[in-house]
């Protein structure tokens, strides 16, 4: 997951919160290589085609990632985003580091080492972390900055915009900076259709990081997901912490919650909460209860865990991320926000395949996910609907 949560809005620091709904799709998890979709980004995002590096020259790059807060082997957002840093450093035959964030005032230290350590490439991992990345990317225009989960909100100056005006064109203006923007609200949505057709108590909870778009776009996508399919079932939702240090760190909160959930009846649970859902998904299993993982196939990622998770709303962290640092090796870097999502080509978002949990899956419920992944795609379908995700608010 990236991760994050609702209920308090997070705007300090921020260099933008620009993560709406919209269509995209995906090929449907009926094998092992198979993902499902995410929604568009922002109405300043241009849609994306993850660049190819495959028929052109590359030269070596020196790639430096710096992390979110919290563990590098989370086993989701931290992990995957690096990974395909290291890989794109690796087929340009270039190097690669890593510095790991302990805390949300670490960001701007981190991202000057990088800077003072000659490093052509940085990417930085995480919303929090957009306006300290901006900030850099003006004070350097002959580094290329790569923002995961980061909107680009500039005013005329180029500046970061605290007002969200957003009113500076921010390709222009920063050339050397991408911020990567998912559509999670897609495959939230996926993940609903399969989350409401398997449920039997008919409640279901879900368990937040704390309040960024990406968690709200995935909780409320999968919402409206389940109720898609299952129009008086219940949906528990609850935050871990408005601190992001701790509300994507603390599985045995996470455990917690889920196991309050349970209490009242859940019997599929959703973790949007980073390395705290790792606690989330331990309570589904300790129960013997369904559990849904987030941003990357947490069935492989988490193996000891994988008997109880259905299937995970996935970002394709580690691809998406690769392509836009070979990019740079390529010069054929795109600026600004980019939006990538299920009309992405290759589709950037989709839910993982089901792997042990495949028999749960009929082919009427296949059919349903395969019917909203085309209308993601294609646009008419809208995952923020009628539930809209917006941060301010549920």
């Amino acid at each position: 997951m990236h991760k994050r949560s609702l209920g308090l809005t997070l705007v300090s620091g921020l260099a933008l919160i620009m993560t709406a709904c919209g269509g995209g799709g995906s090929p449907s998890p009926s094998s092992p290589a198979a993902s499902a979709p995410a929604a568009s980004a922002s109405a300043a995002a241009s849609e994306s085609t993850a660049p190819s590096a495959s028929t052109t020259a590359m030269k070596p790059i020196k790639v430096g990632v710096v992390t979110d807060v919290g563990q590098l082997e989370d086993k989701s957002f931290n992990q995957s985003s690096n990974e395909g840093a290291k890989a794109a450093a690796e087929e340009a035959g270039g190097t690669h580091n890593v510095i790991v964030t302990q805390a949300i005032s670490d960001y701007a230290t981190n991202i000057q080492t990088l800077v003072d350590g000659g490093f052509e490439v940085i990417v930085t991992v995480g919303f929090l972390i957009g306006t300290d990345t901006a900030k850099a990317a003006k004070a350097n225009p002959n580094i290329k900055f790569i923002g995961v989960d980061q909107g680009v909100c500039v005013d005329e100056q180029g500046v970061p915009d605290p007002t969200f005006a957003c009113k500076g064109d921010a390709a222009t203006l920063l050339p050397n900076y991408q911020g990567i923007v998912f559509a999670e609200a897609q495959p939230g949505y996926l993940a609903g259709i399969v989350a409401g057709s398997i449920t039997k108590s008919g409640t279901l909870g879900a368990v937040g990081g704390t309040n960024v778009p990406a968690v709200v776009n995935y909780w409320r996508g999968f919402e409206n997901g389940v109720h898609s399919v299952k129009s008086d079932a219940k949906v528990l939702y609850q935050e871990t912490d408005p601190d992001p240090t701790k509300g994507f760190n603390d599985p045995s909160k996470g455990k917690t919650i889920a196991s309050q959930f349970i209490g009242q009846g859940a019997d599929v649970l959703f973790q949007i909460a980073g390395l705290t859902g790792q606690g989330v998904l331990q309570a589904a299993c300790d129960k013997n209860i369904h559990g849904i993982g987030v941003d990357v196939d947490q069935a492989v990622s988490l193996p000891n865990l994988s008997k109880c998770i259905v299937t995970s709303a996935e970002k394709k962290l580690v691809d998406t991320v690769k392509a836009v640092v070979l990019s740079v090796a390529t010069d054929t870097f795109k600026a600004g926000t980019v939006a990538y999502n299920a009309a992405s080509t290759p589709p950037a978002i989709g839910i993982s395949a089901y792997h042990d949990n495949a028999a749960l899956i009929t082919p009427d419920i296949q059919a349903k996910v395969d019917a909203a992944f085309a209308g993601l795609k294609d646009g008419s379908l809208d995952p923020c609907s009628p539930l809209k995700c917006t941060v301010t608010g549920k």
